[in-house]
């Protein structure tokens, strides 16, 4: 069963009696987690129906005697079972037969990271029960999940905003829900989450910045780099951090720049590497700013001033601020 089946099922009132969610998304998981509970258990009665072990600490037993006690007051218990990955091999065979027969009273709720399929354990509950995996989202899937997440939370965002967004957050879900829920409250009473939202409620940040050092620098603009250079190390953000942003930044533009001398046509170019579109021409113009000569040099400056400010060998800013001459200006 897929994860939006999963919860779609939930929203339909139906409680499985044996369930394992798992996967690399902790963030889904314990959010699938309090869906089925506050569906599963009536909440005034949650102290006499419901149980919690741990995989590392448990035998097994006694997480079959809880899942078999009748339910209070009520027509269910809960029983949920974390860090259930790490449930030794005997443990999983004391509960093997409540698997194929589950209590029709009780909701087992395993979760974990991963999982072997192949074990009988795993095969048995597949028959008997629900195994969901939450897997962790490609970045071109994050702006979809931005817009899921503002319109659960009241507010629906604009696709160019999600993408801004997503480019400065990354692939941490939990804060990128944490920044829905500020823009949200932010935004107020219109209708809709703006591109300048985002960017407001950014331009402090330090991730923000970082991002604006390296699309100024990938338009060898000179002063707005020196700009964004002098605020982060004004916020306190250390050398190395600042090298690996414009790491990767300059790596996507390498790589636009070998597609670009292919001939590869620019639409292509955004399938090939998964650049959302909303960032797609502004990454292009800068790669047409540096031949592939230029960019093996930047990367050579790139390793010299890592080094140097990890070792003592220069004052960082001092380093910095030679190397954003240098990619401004070509004269290395």
């Amino acid at each position: 069963m897929t994860a939006q089946e999963f919860e779609l099922s939930l929203k339909k009132g139906t409680i499985p009696t044996v369930c394992f969610l798992y996967g690399e998304e902790q963030f889904l998981v314990e959010r699938a987690v309090q869906m089925l509970l506050e569906r599963a258990i009536d909440p005034a009665l949650k102290d006499f129906n419901f149980n919690v072990y741990f995989g590392n600490e448990s035998k097994g037993v006694d997480i079959i005697d809880s899942a078999q006690t009748l339910p209070m007051f009520s027509e269910r218990r809960a029983v949920l079972v974390k860090r259930a990955e790490q449930l030794k091999a005997d443990a999983l065979e004391v509960m093997l037969p409540y698997i194929k027969n589950p209590s029709p009273g009780t909701c087992l709720l395993l979760t974990g990271t991963k999982i072997d399929q192949r074990k009988k354990f795993f095969v048995e509950l597949k028959k008997h029960g629900v195994l969901v995996e939450y897997k962790r989202f490609y970045d071109n899937k994050l702006a979809g999940f931005i817009q899921t997440e503002a319109v659960a939370q009241g507010k629906p965002i604009e696709t160019p905003a999600a993408e801004l967004l997503a480019a400065l957050i990354g692939n941490n879900l939990q804060e990128l829900s944490s920044q829905v829920e500020k823009l949200v409250a932010y935004a107020g009473s219109k209708s809709r989450i703006a591109l300048d939202d985002v960017r407001t409620m950014a331009s402090s940040s330090k991730a923000y910045t970082a991002f604006e050092l390296a699309k100024f620098l990938g338009m060898r603009d000179l002063s707005n780099s020196i700009r964004s250079l002098d605020a982060l190390f004004l916020h306190g953000e250390d050398a190395p951090m600042i090298i690996g942003a414009l790491i990767s930044h300059f790596r996507k533009l390498w790589r636009v720049r070998e597609l670009l001398d292919k001939k590869m046509p620019q639409a292509d170019i955004g399938r090939e590497l998964n650049i959302n579109a909303f960032f797609l021409g502004d990454i292009v113009t800068q790669a047409r700013n540096f031949p592939r000569r230029e960019l093996k040099r930047i990367f050579e400056e790139f390793y010299r001033c890592d080094v140097a400010s990890k070792t003592g060998g220069g004052q960082s800013y001092n380093l910095l601020h030679g190397m954003t001459m240098g990619i401004c200006t070509g004269g290395w």
